[in-house]
């Protein structure tokens, strides 16, 4: 088959509805809907087959960080791939960029965080933390310290173990999920569930929920704990400021290993480097993706703490790891972008001035009749959409509504996500004021059009 850059759209769905399957989707409907072909990408920017530009507020999938259309890491990737385009780090052996990555993720990390185990997504690097955690304690002689706790409405990836992690019903329930040994507690997401008391008390109560369950597991099976620094795919749930200071000491208390999921977190996305270093999070593991790249090649990896790697060496061999784990290539765009992030103080400037105006600007919605409450942190953003204010009523649980908001967005110009009824927002952190500006004028017209369409349908 020749290159398909120069078919029509219609030809390009076709083909897509014969033989690609997408993933989270209803196969059914979006092959008679047909699917929107992205054809190239700058800076915030998309376009489409048709023609049509898109502010990209989700940075694809919360990833691209930097932005779409850098050079530098392009021609990293390109300069690897002549001298090496593949080889594994199995059989004691390694090669010059996947030793530099991990040295570059070191010294990013807190200091006690040292060594890099890779793999090529978020979903393999919470796989790992599984088999990793476990190996950690039967390495140390507490085999029985097995049970990793999470959350409910949490993600951590689409494999077995991520989705098991994960605290989302319709994932458990296709796939006979979730594997054993994994508990979930209350998500610390205070409108929803907390909303008859302050946050500062939810908090207390949400991260006391998981002291409840270790004592209830029994300290000695409860191998980790599990959690995004602000929960993304959930909701962009910002917890109280009382929730992670409390959890580390429970954690800490009780000799359970703390995991920091900075998959979507990691990289900037907060207005710091990691989300650990947003909310003061002493982690043991780090699960990181997405932003390490910027989206451009997939890498993932997870940062093992000092006290793991001991433990680890106790062990002997730790049977695990994947063909791509540090893929010369995709280690050298992880450089790249890191050099070009460093060298442009994109996190520092997101932190200082980007995300206080794209947070100043969400707020701003907090007025509309719409919507009930605004979430958010760095580049991070949610708008919770409601029937009726105040309150904290919500919608059925189809998310027909934010599905809605979504598409007139999107005919506006905006890429901006629905999860149930809340409007996320993710955009590059290289985006400028005036592009944020034109950003939530896009999402302001959605959200006008959502509230018209809901008081017609009444």
């Amino acid at each position: 088959m020749e290159g398909l850059h120069n078919t029509s759209t219609d030809t390009l769905q076709q083909l897509d509805a014969m033989h690609h399957l997408h993933p989270f989707t209803d196969t059914k409907a979006l092959n008679q809907k047909g699917a929107r072909i992205i054809e190239r990408a700058e800076g915030v920017y998309l376009w489409d087959t048709e023609g049509n530009r898109f502010l990209d507020g989700m940075a694809g999938l919360w990833c691209v960080n930097a932005g779409y259309g850098r050079r530098e890491i392009l021609d990293a990737v390109y300069q690897q791939m002549q001298q090496l385009p593949y080889y594994n780090t199995f059989f004691q052996t390694s090669h010059p960029p996947v030793i530099e990555l991990a040295a570059r993720v070191a010294e990013l990390t807190p200091e006690h965080l040292n060594r890099v185990f890779f793999c090529s997504s978020g979903s393999e690097a919470n796989d790992t933390v599984v088999r990793m955690v476990r190996h950690y304690w039967s390495a140390v002689g507490k085999p029985e310290k097995k049970v990793i706790i999470s959350r409910e409405n949490a993600y951590h990836g689409s494999t077995m173990a991520g989705a098991s992690l994960g605290g989302m019903k319709p994932m458990h329930k296709q796939g006979g999920l979730p594997i054993a040994d994994i508990e979930h507690i209350m998500q610390p997401h205070w409108f929803a569930l907390g909303y008859d008391s302050s946050p500062e008390a939810f908090g207390v109560r949400a991260a006391n929920a998981l002291e409840e369950k270790i004592i209830e597991l029994g300290a000695g099976n409860v191998a980790a704990f599990i959690a995004e620094p602000v929960q993304g795919a959930g909701g962009v749930i910002v917890p109280p400021s009382t929730y992670w200071p409390l959890i580390q000491e429970i954690c800490t208390r009780h000799d359970v290993l703390l995991v920091a999921d900075e998959v979507i977190c990691g990289f900037g996305r907060t207005g710091k480097w990691f989300g650990s270093d947003q909310f003061e999070i002493t982690a043991d593991l780090m699960a990181i993706a997405k932003g390490l790249s910027s989206g451009y090649l997939p890498i993932g990896a997870v940062v093992v703490g000092d006290r793991i790697v001991e433990g680890l060496e106790q062990g002997g061999d730790f049977n695990h790891g994947y063909t791509y784990s540090g893929h010369p290539a995709c280690a050298a765009a992880a450089i790249a972008n890191i050099e070009l992030m460093q060298r442009e103080r994109i996190v520092e400037i997101a932190g200082e001035r980007i995300a206080p105006y794209f947070q100043s600007r969400l707020q701003e919605l907090a007025e509309h009749p719409f919507v009930g409450q605004i979430r958010g942190v760095g580049l991070l953003g949610a708008m919770q959409l409601v029937p009726e204010k105040p309150g904290n009523q919500q919608f059925g649980t189809d998310g027909s509504i934010g599905s809605f908001c979504r598409d007139r967005c999107m005919e506006n110009g905006l890429i901006m996500r629905a999860v149930d009824d809340a409007m996320i927002l993710s955009p590059p952190l290289t985006i400028s004021e005036a592009q944020i500006d034109e950003l939530f004028a896009s999402a302001r017209i959605g959200i006008d059009l959502a509230h018209q369409h809901w008081l017609e349908t009444q």
